[in-house]
């Protein structure tokens, strides 16, 4: 499957994926995958530290990866996903943290987030999840 025809449920998938392959108890729990307009895949994996406010996050790392690449501003849609633990065999669709959500409005203010439902991976754009969005230009 070429990156163009991934789905969002493939999205899903490869964030579990990339969960499963790394998960550390007390390291990383959360993986992300994110899909941008171009079509390549960037994912990345929490980063927990015992002092919490310098931890970060799985969605932080794919954009950094994605930006490294030129990218950063080219999100179509973003996932991430809970690993409960080592036996966890299908980690759980998890929202975005404030500060992800501000993040990814801030790289792709036109960016799908896929958060969970009961029919599968559900579309809402960056915009709902974060209104009135605070802007330093007005």
């Amino acid at each position: 499957m070429s990156a163009h025809s991934m789905t969002d449920d493939d999205l899903v998938a490869a964030a579990r994926a990339i969960i499963r392959s790394r998960y550390a108890p007390g390291r990383h729990a959360v993986g992300c995958a994110l899909r941008t307009r171009s079509g390549r895949i960037y994912l990345g994996v929490h980063l927990e530290c015992h002092v919490g406010r310098v931890s970060v996050c799985a969605e932080a790392v794919a954009i950094g990866r994605a930006a490294t690449d030129g990218e950063g501003g080219a999100i179509e849609a973003i996932v991430a996903v809970r690993q409960a633990s080592a036996t966890d065999e299908a980690p759980g669709v998890v929202s975005p943290c404030g500060m992800c959500r501000e993040m990814i409005s801030d790289y792709a203010p036109a960016a799908i987030v896929l958060l969970a439902s009961d029919d599968g991976p559900r579309r809402v754009p960056i915009t709902e999840l974060l209104p009135e969005k605070y802007r330093r230009d007005g």
